[in-house]
């Protein structure tokens, strides 16, 4: 049984081709079905692959961006910090004598002026205290600023920290 090419034209006109070859195509003898599905799939991938494009060479890929909201690292203590204040980010060395280094990015997530108190707590390899916690320091944060802390333990036992942030008292 066979049946005219029925698919094909929109097929055509859809890969984009000339007046030529959509003649060509109406010339074409009538298939049976086999031969029908095969032109049409024959069509459909030749019109996806020329579909796929890479990114321009000036074109910025977008990165990926995270926040930490309250992590083993970085802790919001009350209910005002977590509403308006987040960590983006964290940096950790060790110092040439041994000591742990760190830096939050602290960010304002309010239109006014914060003034928050943060500290470092440093801790051994386990996870454990090392009996080493800064004391408060005042930060003031202008609205919809991120300032950076950094803070630097007193020995090299340190290997680990918790960042925490609370309301100014």
């Amino acid at each position: 049984m066979r049946k005219p090419i029925t698919l094909a034209l929109p097929l055509l006109a859809v890969a984009g081709l000339t007046n030529k070859e959509a003649a060509a195509a109406l010339l074409l003898r009538p298939m049976n079905q086999h031969h029908n599905f095969l032109l049409c799939l024959a069509l459909t991938t030749a019109l996806l692959a020329g579909c796929a494009t890479s990114p321009a060479p000036d074109e910025q890929l977008e990165t990926t961006k995270f926040t930490i909201r309250s992590t083993d690292k970085f802790v919001l203590l009350d209910q005002s910090a977590q509403a308006c204040v987040e960590c983006t980010g964290l940096q950790e060395r060790i110092l040439p004598d041994g000591r742990l280094e760190v830096a939050a990015n602290v960010k304002n997530l309010e239109k006014r002026d914060l003034v928050v108190q943060i500290n470092c707590v440093f801790k051994d390899e386990q996870g454990l205290s090392t009996e080493e916690e800064t004391s408060f320091r005042k930060l003031t944060l202008p609205e919809g600023s991120t300032q950076v802390v950094q803070f630097t333990s007193v020995n090299n036992q340190a290997r680990k920290y918790t960042i925490r942030v609370r309301e100014a008292q």
